[in-house]
């Protein structure tokens, strides 16, 4: 099992290992997602739901009902089948209490979002034998892989750190 996290002092960090999960995943579930447009696992919805990845996308939150016009689940086994990747955007103290229903349900990958470590998380994933990412965000090293950088923000093609105001 592979333990990748992302972020400053990790240089051991393999592109190669995060392309080979993303070039494998089929089905992710967002965990955590939400319909709130300021929410950042809204703007990674949007992104893979109208980007060219042809992932299956489930989003999973027991507060919603539907997000970008498709169904919300209350819960990672009422899926309609088993996700490749579980992508928490959940606070901390509740990731391992989700990296233990990602192993429950058969989940290949449990990965945190950008900002979210969680040592304990990561234990019970790997004991389950799932694959953990750490503190990277699935959007950006999906449009990092697959050009689609632009798409997500980060290519502006400015040149400078000052906003441009007309």
């Amino acid at each position: 099992m592979t333990l990748v996290t992302g972020g400053p002092v990790d240089a051991s960090l393999s592109a190669r290992q995060r392309l080979e999960i993303l070039s494998n995943v089929q089905t992710v579930a967002l965990v955590g997602a939400s319909s709130n447009p300021a929410r950042p696992s809204y703007f990674v919805a949007t992104y893979l739901v109208s980007s060219s990845c042809d992932y299956d996308i489930w989003f999973v939150n027991p507060r919603e009902t539907e997000i970008l016009g498709r169904p919300v689940y209350p819960s990672l086994d009422a899926l309609p089948g088993v996700p490749d990747v579980v992508d928490a955007f959940r606070r901390p103290e509740d990731l391992p209490a989700v990296a233990g229903d990602a192993v429950a349900v058969g989940a290949k990958v449990f990965w945190m979002q950008l900002g979210l470590r969680s040592e304990a998380a990561a234990e019970v994933a790997l004991a389950g034998g799932l694959d953990v990412v750490q503190n990277r965000c699935l959007k950006i090293e999906h449009a990092r892989f697959h050009g689609g950088l632009h798409l997500s923000g980060f290519d502006t093609g400015v040149i400078d750190s000052r906003r441009w105001t007309p």
